[in-house]
């Protein structure tokens, strides 16, 4: 069981909570093992959106697999210490030298900021506070204009709908970006978005269309990508024709089921180079019988160099 624990704050915006917890929740439903937690100095947390929350003042026992996340608020609601405790500080900068995980959404960077897990750091948060973390936090390396930025277990993010993109990197990170784009669809959030760089999960960018039958094929190739899946077996479980599901296939992505199924396997080997393991490695774990084939596949993904 991974524990994320919310650290709320008075004048927080709802959706820099809401949209991550979603996120976690969902995961929760699709069974996997978290436990969400909320707490505050206070019992009752007032909101910019005028809703009371009620959030636990004890935090629970952490572990270096737990996440803590801070969900921003109004800067203009505290005074330039901001809200938070020097207590609920030292909580953060401890969890993350023991291991674990911290976040921020939007002015939550400031927390992170006051905690000392921003010096030396690239970090991001909402455009309209951009400046002031600059200014206050002269060692912390400010990212602007994106998404969110992770550098060694502090992640921030740019708040309001980013939070949910924060949030689902953090699932791709622990369960695979088939889990996360499950959940993305779910939460109908059909465009991943990745951090400062340019990415659509190819399990999201070949969503948005209206083939039933496609769909429930494209649900098995993503819980079965590294599996051979004969194009019989798919069609059978979808209930129509081979020739038909080829045809409306390509119809709603461009893509044949192959095609779609291979280009899977390089993102999530792509995936595994980036966190340290080998071609090799990864292209057995993606379902390649060796690293051939990954490696003509990335090659062919790969842009042409410039004339």
């Amino acid at each position: 069981m991974a524990r994320v624990v919310f650290l709320l704050v008075p004048q927080l915006h709802l959706l820099d909570l809401a949209g991550p917890a979603q996120v976690f929740s969902t995961a929760v439903d699709f069974g996997y093992d978290y436990r969400l937690h909320y707490v505050a100095e206070a019992a009752e947390v007032p909101t910019v959106q005028g809703v009371s929350l009620r959030a636990g003042t004890e935090w629970p026992e952490l572990g270096r697999d737990d996440l803590v996340v801070v969900p921003g608020w109004r800067p203009a609601a505290h005074g330039p210490a901001g809200p938070l405790a020097p207590a609920d500080l030292r909580r953060l900068a401890d969890h993350h030298a023991a291991g674990g995980t911290v976040a921020s959404i939007c002015a939550g960077a400031l927390a992170l900021g006051r905690a000392g897990l921003l010096d030396g750091r690239r970090c991001t948060t909402h455009h309209e506070v951009q400046d002031d973390l600059a200014r206050r936090f002269r060692a912390a390396r400010v990212v602007r204009d994106v998404l969110y930025v992770v550098d060694d277990r502090v992640v921030t993010s740019a708040g309001i709908a980013s939070g949910i993109d924060v949030a689902l990197h953090l699932v791709a990170t622990r369960h695979g970006p088939a889990v996360a784009a499950r959940i993305a669809r779910s939460l109908i959030v059909y465009a991943r978005r990745n951090g400062d760089e340019r990415q659509a999960s190819a399990m999201l960018r070949h969503r948005s269309h209206l083939s039933d039958a496609v769909h429930r094929a494209q649900d098995l190739i993503d819980a079965r990508y590294a599996e051979p899946l004969p194009l019989a077996d798919l069609a059978a479980a979808c209930g129509v024709a081979e020739r038909t599901l080829t045809r409306l296939f390509r119809q709603a992505t461009g893509l044949t089921p192959l095609g779609y199924q291979q280009l899977l396997r390089v993102e999530r080997a792509e995936h595994l180079i980036g966190h340290g393991a080998t071609v090799e490695a990864a292209a057995r774990t993606v379902g390649f019988t060796d690293a051939r084939m990954l490696r003509r596949l990335r090659a062919r993904a790969r842009p042409a160099p410039a004339a």
